[in-house]
């Protein structure tokens, strides 16, 4: 059992209050994800000529410092980076393809969260309210974020394995329930060149998701290809760049509620985590339906 939230703003008038809004959503799934929590918000673009990862290492006196110095001498680029907990979040010039390389060969203690221009990943263990004000949740202005509690069942409790899983740039998704054919789906997927960071069967999901927008699909026609492909029970709440998703297998037995109203989208799994949000009592609720895509944009 874990639990899911998840918050777009309409509204560009309501940034300032996204990361508090979510913080109170997230809280509100503690019963359903005691283990870890984990939050990707889409805030602070960079510019377009640069990227930032959010990188993850237990030791809370890792030399993040000393690393973006190697780093920026090895490729020869700028690099700022400040620590965040046991998080680190590094913004350099160029792409992150070659930072993601140069990091995976020289520093594998090193996890990449998050990537991407926008979006920023932090997740870790313990209540979802410690994590939260761990990572300064509620001052965090955005256009939308989704975040998960976790209550392990299908793998360790670490903070890799928490949710959200990014699989390609400004990309993430967290996953409420189990798939049965995620090995097969591993093997698949390694074969069409996608890599693994954990044994989590929800990274499998996530990046399958990834692999069908590198072919060209859409991000429907990549959810709806996921009904017939991924085997299970789940809900799945997806953040983009520029947008939001949401999914239920075809039998739909885990649980998801949203709502909407002209300012903002939300989804959670239970209706506890929607009842303060502003306005809520003008918004549209609703089940989401078995083997439907509800997707959002900002365009």
């Amino acid at each position: 059992m874990c639990g899911i939230v998840g918050l777009f703003l309409k509204n560009p008038a309501l940034k300032s209050q996204l990361g508090a809004h979510v913080e109170t959503m997230l809280v509100g799934m503690s019963e359903r994800g005691p283990d870890s929590a984990g939050i990707a918000v889409y805030h602070s673009p960079v510019a377009p000529t640069r990227c930032k990862l959010t990188l993850f290492n237990a030791d809370l006196h890792f030399p993040w410092r000393k690393l973006a110095g190697e780093l920026g001498a090895a490729i020869d680029i700028e690099v700022d980076i400040s620590q965040k907990g046991n998080h680190a979040l590094l913004i350099a010039d160029g792409a992150e393809v070659p930072i993601i390389r140069w990091l995976h060969s020289t520093h594998p203690e090193i996890r990449i969260m998050g990537y991407g221009q926008l979006m920023e990943v932090y997740k870790d263990m313990g209540l979802p309210g410690e994590v939260a004000k761990r990572y300064g949740l509620s001052g965090m202005e955005g256009s939308h974020a989704i975040g998960h509690t976790r209550m392990a069942t299908e793998s360790a409790v670490t903070t890799e394995h928490s949710h959200p899983f990014t699989p390609a740039s400004d990309m993430c998704l967290v996953h409420n329930g189990s798939l049965s054919n995620h090995n097969n789906l591993r093997k698949w997927l390694r074969h069409h060149g996608q890599e693994f960071d954990t044994d989590n069967d929800s990274e499998v999901a996530a990046r399958y998701f990834a692999h069908r927008l590198s072919e060209g699909a859409s991000l429907p026609e990549a959810l709806e290809a996921g009904l017939v492909d991924l085997d299970g029970f789940y809900t799945f709440t997806m953040g983009t760049r520029d947008g939001f998703a949401v999914l239920r297998d075809g039998i739909a037995c885990k649980p998801a509620v949203l709502a909407e109203n002209d300012d903002w989208v939300a989804m959670a799994s239970e209706f506890r985590s929607l009842a303060y949000l502003p306005d809520i009592e003008k918004a549209k609720i609703w089940e989401p339906a078995p083997a439907t895509v509800y997707t959002w944009s900002l365009h």
